[in-house]
């Protein structure tokens, strides 16, 4: 991990050198972040680092009021933050190997400090908030320069591509778990807190809320809620839960159920399925078009299922209008530092931006896949009431076979979603390497 650590420090240094130039920029001055107290409170949320300092310091992910100054030709310098404070723990001098490969600064007074960074010419600040120094010259978050960064960010390291392996070696254990309390009967409750022992993670350590869905509930996509009282059936689990190592995220939905074998025959198809999307990445693949081939073999996944009736009276259109009704989210996204990482709709480091098709307008995720990207692959099968009934005052009513979509409303919904990263002839799986003990 340390060999790969300072390849991507290195790796970021370059790419700077060659932005400064372009930009005719002489430092770069990031921000941690800020924390701030809820409304009429003294108590903040859980502190969120901003993802441009998490990928020049993965170590600090903890702390506010930290900066990383980067100069061409300098080692980048580091600036801890640590108060005088006798009601909380502060950062110390650290001894890890990373400390060597920065200019470690620790300072207790953030506004003397920051004046004693002296820079002479133009200096970008990465921040959420603006600052005002007057003896730098800061331009806040300037436009071309996010766009490049962001545009670079889609492709990972070998550090990067560690961590997230990582993470989905640890949210894996997570996902075991849920399964067997699945099969045990717990509730949503029992099943989230379990996740969070399995994975060793506090609740303001997950890089998202946990989505826990028994039954009904696993048709709804970012289910929020994790009832303490178990169901007197379990039919359906859908969990969509992940972790982090060193500020890098998994992302990982896994579906169970019991108790109907046409749902159970839904569920293996579609994860077949997903399997099958898969292995066609690689890099030059459309991401919009691997949208658009799992609606395809999800078409056939209904119709073999009797769900779809009269299929071959159907144009593309209206298969295209059944299938958004039963899997209505997009295919994937980037996923690094941020689980929804930005730069899904850009298409080059100036900013270009590709809206997805009107037809398909949840897809986060239009690039070209190239060497390095790390995505999400999710596709879902879902019984929601709510767009049920949509379909059914249409004339393609006719073609859906109600009365079997009413016998498996009770089991909610389906979403398989595996990390993926492409390589240079294909593609490799993290999470199934992870369910498989291979990472």
């Amino acid at each position: 991990m340390e060999a790969l650590f300072r390849d991507h420090l290195a790796i970021l240094v370059q790419r700077c050198a060659a932005l400064f130039e372009q930009e005719q920029l002489d430092a770069m001055l990031i921000h941690s972040g800020s924390t701030k107290n809820y409304f009429l409170d003294d108590y903040a949320p859980a502190f969120k680092p901003n993802p441009h300092f998490v990928q020049w310091m993965p170590f600090l992910t903890e702390h506010p009021e930290c900066w990383v100054l980067i100069k061409p030709g300098c080692k980048p310098s580091l600036y801890i933050y640590s108060p005088d404070d006798f009601w909380h723990m502060t950062a110390t001098e650290p001894a890890d190997f990373w400390s060597e490969l920065f200019d470690v600064h620790l300072y207790t007074d953030q506004a003397a400090q920051l004046k004693q960074i002296s820079i002479n010419g133009d200096v970008a600040l990465i921040s959420e908030n603006n600052i005002e120094l007057s003896h730098l010259k800061l331009k806040h978050n300037p436009e071309s320069l996010m766009h490049a960064l962001h545009y670079q960010r889609a492709e990972k390291t070998a550090w990067e591509q560690r961590c997230i392996r990582e993470a989905n070696r640890i949210a894996i254990k997570g996902h075991r778990f849920t399964r067997r309390g699945f099969f045990e009967g717990l509730s949503e409750f029992e099943l989230h807190q379990g996740y969070l022992s399995a994975t060793t993670h506090l609740e303001r350590e997950l890089p998202y809320s946990n989505i826990v869905g028994l039954n009904e509930h696993a048709a709804v996509l970012h289910y929020q809620y994790k009832d303490r009282i178990a169901p007197s059936q379990h039919h359906t689990l859908l969990v969509d839960a992940g972790a982090v190592c060193h500020g890098y995220v998994a992302d990982i939905t896994r579906t169970v159920s019991q108790g109907s074998q046409d749902f159970q025959a839904l569920l293996t198809a579609m994860d077949q399925a997903q399997l099958a999307l898969v292995e066609t990445i690689k890099p030059g693949t459309s991401f919009i078009t691997l949208h658009e081939e799992m609606h395809q073999k999800l078409f056939s996944i209904l119709s073999n299922a009797g769900i779809i009736e009269r299929a071959a009276l159907l144009d593309p259109l209206d298969k295209l209008s059944i299938t958004r009704t039963f899997y209505p989210h997009g295919l994937g996204h980037l996923l690094g530092i941020q689980v929804h990482d930005i730069g899904g709709w850009q298409q080059d480091s100036e900013g270009l931006i590709q809206a997805p098709p009107v037809q398909h307008p949840f897809l986060r995720l239009t690039r070209t896949l190239t060497e390095n990207m790390v995505v999400t692959i999710e596709p879902g099968l879902y019984f929601i009431p709510l767009l049920l009934d949509q379909l059914k005052s249409t004339p393609l009513a006719r073609h859906i076979n109600w009365e079997l979509v009413n016998e498996l409303t009770p089991w909610g919904g389906i979403r398989i979603e595996d990390n993926v990263c492409v390589t240079s002839t294909g593609v490799q799986n993290y999470t199934r390497d992870a369910l498989n003990g291979l990472n």
